[in-house]
């Protein structure tokens, strides 16, 4: 056996393609269904392409609970501080800030948490130490 990927399904592609690039990751490839009305786009961490992330938009607008898209994606990064300066620098909301300067949750524009973890534990530093949680996470 071999891991493929993980689905979500998103309303806004292009909101969503923005939210990973400020993860980093990359778009691989993309399929367009005139068909089946759909797009997919598979995503990667740069040097990591085995795991990727799949992005299902269906044209046809259709609303999706959080039970109907996914659980959590869960990303390892280099620097955790940095990681969530630089999503909260760009208007994303860290739900579950790194205070332990190990683990965060922030979320997609659908509402899909993503667990950041830290290799190992960094100090507890400022702002984040002291910063309360923002939503559920």
């Amino acid at each position: 056996m071999k891991y493929l990927h993980t689905m979500i399904r998103v309303s806004d592609p292009d909101a969503t393609l923005k939210f990973f690039d400020l993860l980093g990751l990359k778009e691989l490839r993309r399929f367009d269904s005139e068909k089946g009305r759909f797009t997919l786009i598979f995503l990667a961490a740069p040097g990591d392409e085995d795991a990727q992330v799949e992005l299902t938009h269906n044209w046809d607008p259709e609303p999706y609970g959080e039970g109907r898209n996914f659980g959590h994606l869960a990303y390892r990064v280099d620097n955790i501080y940095d990681t969530c300066q630089r999503l909260l620098d760009a208007g994303v909301t860290i739900n579950r800030p790194p205070r332990d300067g190990h683990m965060a949750f922030v979320r997609t524009p659908d509402n899909i948490s993503v667990e950041l973890l830290q290799d190992g534990h960094l100090e507890p530093a400022e702002p984040w130490a002291s910063m309360p949680n923002t939503g559920h996470w």
